[in-house]
């Protein structure tokens, strides 16, 4: 039995967009405020804007009707208790006669909202026509002359996040009035008036968003439509750093988990302490150094130790940079730390606060930064290699025929490097603008993470080590001095980069270094690196080398912008996921119950037994041979039609082939909603 083949128009329809979530047109990002029309109390004394034959205010359509069948829980998502009321269309508004205004086609229509033919504005007519003389349907209108300040319940700031209506994107903005004069103006035929009760007051407000042009229809529950071309075509440019590929993210973000989640047994490090200040759950990122260890670390002067920890404030994971054995005797310092708490940059690793402590048996300095899972250092990324140290000390410098070819060379590509150079002078400008100075530029405190993405770690751990008493009056006395170190230290970087070994920067290796540079790559690096390295008569600036950078930085930002667009379109692919999911998981408690209010035919009967031929329809179809049908497409299909509850009708069969039963995805998602609802009613206490 087939039953879940789409149709000719679902198929047609499927190559718009998935996001149809804002099925009543709200939130377009080119909206106008929607003006706050009147305010009624459900006091029986309160003046009424309907005329006499208008009909009493519903709650909500009934769950069958077409309108309702699509605003009515999308929100069946939720698994919460709470449901969300859908907004009705106000048909009570529709003035007698108006036939042709938008209003009444919004009310009438038997379609779906989705694939509602609407009229274009320009051929509709006035939507006033049913009012009292002198009322208008406009914001401060009201004859309760309700304040100027719009409820943060009420409807219109909660429409503004909304998704946008597909339909508007096709029409001109000026198919939508402007109201200039929200006290005079009555709404075009283009608005709608909508209404919503909130907490016992109803609101009434205007869609100014624009009618779709007559012909469109859109399809009336969730479909996937293919890649999008920009995507699937997207050709790599020479030297450019290479793409994730779906399976390469998906790996690369599960290994960030595994890291994030990552747990140690206690019994096996007794060294590291459950508890550190408002710290928990301690995972070392690095090997920890030895009990007697006498060597300090080569950049700070202290042994240092780094964890990952989980704050019992905000339970996020943070990196603890721990400085062993030291005493902070100055508090003065913390007022760069307070600057430092400050920055927030894409290329920084923000620090988030600086505190001691005697959990490790001894005074230790702590240093709390974001935690970024799966960083590396550039130093264990590009530096590694002891083979590329050895291939730069034994070369023959001047035995060479014309340049030589980088891939031939084991350099890096030359867009790589000046990648790297666009970040970090990036993140240099922000800390300097600061008044502060970086003091970490080292390929050791210098972390990436997935391809190329830069950030600098342990920023402002030597503005604390290194503070003195004659700091005191002026912690900042020194940054000018410290600013030009850091453009050195840059340079170092950069000619150890364009090197791809350490040894280039040591002095004694310099001219030859430069030479290997300037044969494999162009002046614009050799003259930064030059730039950078050399002694300047003046104060010098990070904003100098932007010149040499030139128009590599738009390469750079066009690299970025496609790396965004393979995401956007991995993720794509996997938002629908969660609302599926917890279709099914609803699913699932609801099917084969064995017992309910010491019932054990609660799931064999009434609503139930129609989910459960569902069920049978979704999973259990087989061939003509008898044969189990798989089709992860026909799955999909329906479970998107029942969270819709689309009119389209389709036949359960029962296990003994003696019933059929022809329902509605409508009727599907009411018994549905309500048995669901029973269940949580009884998990709650309520029954």
């Amino acid at each position: 039995m087939d039953g879940g083949a789409l149709t000719d128009t679902s198929l047609t329809d499927s190559y718009f967009s998935t996001s149809f979530i804002g099925v009543n047109g709200f939130g377009s990002p080119v909206e106008t405020k929607y003006p706050l029309m009147q305010r009624m109390t459900n006091s029986s004394s309160s003046p009424s804007l309907l005329n006499d034959s208008a009909k009493p205010y519903a709650g909500h359509d009934p769950l069958t009707s077409p309108a309702s069948s699509l605003f009515n829980d999308f929100g069946a998502l939720n698994i919460s208790q709470r449901r969300k009321t859908p907004n009705p269309t106000a048909s009570e508004f529709i003035p007698k006669g108006g036939s042709t205004s938008r209003l009444s086609n919004v009310s009438q229509s038997n379609m779906s909202a989705f694939s509602q033919v609407f009229s274009h504005p320009s051929m509709g007519s006035s939507a006033t026509a049913g009012l009292a003389p002198g009322m208008s349907l406009s914001a401060g209108s009201s004859p309760l002359h309700s304040p100027k300040i719009t409820p943060h319940t009420s409807p219109a700031p909660r429409r503004r996040s909304h998704t946008p209506n597909p339909a508007s994107y096709m029409v001109p903005s000026s198919a939508s009035t402007s109201v200039n004069n929200p006290v005079s103006q009555t709404p075009s035929s283009g608005q709608v008036i909508q209404k919503e009760t909130v907490g016992g007051t109803t609101y009434f407000y205007t869609d100014t968003t624009p009618a779709p042009l007559t012909g469109m229809v859109f399809p009336n529950y969730h479909i996937y439509p293919p890649t999008a071309p920009h995507v699937a075509y997207m050709q790599p440019k020479a030297n450019a750093p290479s793409f994730f590929m779906a399976d390469e993210l998906r790996q690369e973000l599960i290994n960030r988990h595994l890291i994030t989640m990552a747990q140690i047994d206690q019994a096996d490090m007794p060294a590291v302490p459950t508890e550190v200040d408002s710290y928990h759950s301690l995972f070392p990122l690095e090997p920890l150094p030895p009990p007697n260890r006498i060597q300090k670390s080569s950049n700070f002067g202290y042994i240092t130790s780094c964890y990952k920890a989980v704050n019992s404030k905000d339970d996020l994971p943070y990196c603890l940079r721990r400085i062993h054995g030291f005493r902070l005797v100055n508090t003065k310092c913390m007022v760069l730390v307070d600057m430092w708490k400050k920055i927030q940059h894409s290329n920084i690793v923000t620090l988030r606060e600086v505190f001691t402590t005697k959990a490790f048996s001894e005074p230790s300095l702590v240093f709390a930064y974001d935690f970024h899972a799966g960083g590396e250092t550039m130093m264990s990324r590009h530096f590694n290699d002891p083979n590329a140290d050895a291939y730069f000390t034994k070369r023959k410098w001047g035995q060479h025929d014309g340049p030589l070819p980088r891939q031939h060379a084991g350099l890096l590509p030359e867009s790589l490097i000046w990648a790297y150079i666009v970040q970090l002078s990036s993140a240099l400008r922000t800390i300097h603008t600061a008044g502060l100075a970086c003091r970490v530029m080292d390929p050791t405190k210098i972390l990436i993470t997935g391809k190329t993405r830069l950030r600098v770690n342990c920023v402002g751990v030597f503005d604390v080590l290194t503070f003195d008493n004659s700091q005191n009056n002026n912690p900042l006395a020194l940054m000018a001095q410290y600013q030009q170190a850091d453009l050195i230290s840059l340079g170092k970087v950069v000619l150890a980069l364009a090197c791809n070994s350490l040894a280039g920067i040591q002095r004694e290796n310099l001219q030859k270094a430069m030479e290997l540079v300037t044969i494999n790559y162009s002046s614009d690096l050799k003259n930064l690196i030059l730039y950078l390295l050399t002694d300047q008569n003046r104060m010098r600036s990070v904003n100098d080398i932007m010149p040499m950078i030139g128009a590599r930085f738009y390469t750079q930002l066009d690299a970025a912008q496609m790396r965004n667009d393979v995401i956007e379109e991995d993720l794509a692919k996997e938002v629908q996921n969660g609302r599926l999911f917890r279709l099914l998981a609803k699913l699932g408690t609801i099917n084969e119950r064995p017992e309910f209010q010491k019932d054990p035919t609660w799931s064999e009967t009434g609503d139930r037994y129609l989910l459960k031929l569902f069920r049978d329809h979704l999973f259990h179809q087989v061939t003509e041979a008898g044969a189990p049908w798989i089709d992860l497409s026909h799955i999909i299909s329906c479970l998107n039609k029942l969270d819709a509850g689309v009119p389209e009708k389709i036949s359960l069969i029962s296990r003994d082939e003696k019933s059929v039963l022809v329902v509605t995805y409508s009727d599907l998602k009411r018994c549905f909603e309500n048995t669901f609802q029973e269940l949580i009613a009884a998990a709650n206490g309520q029954l």
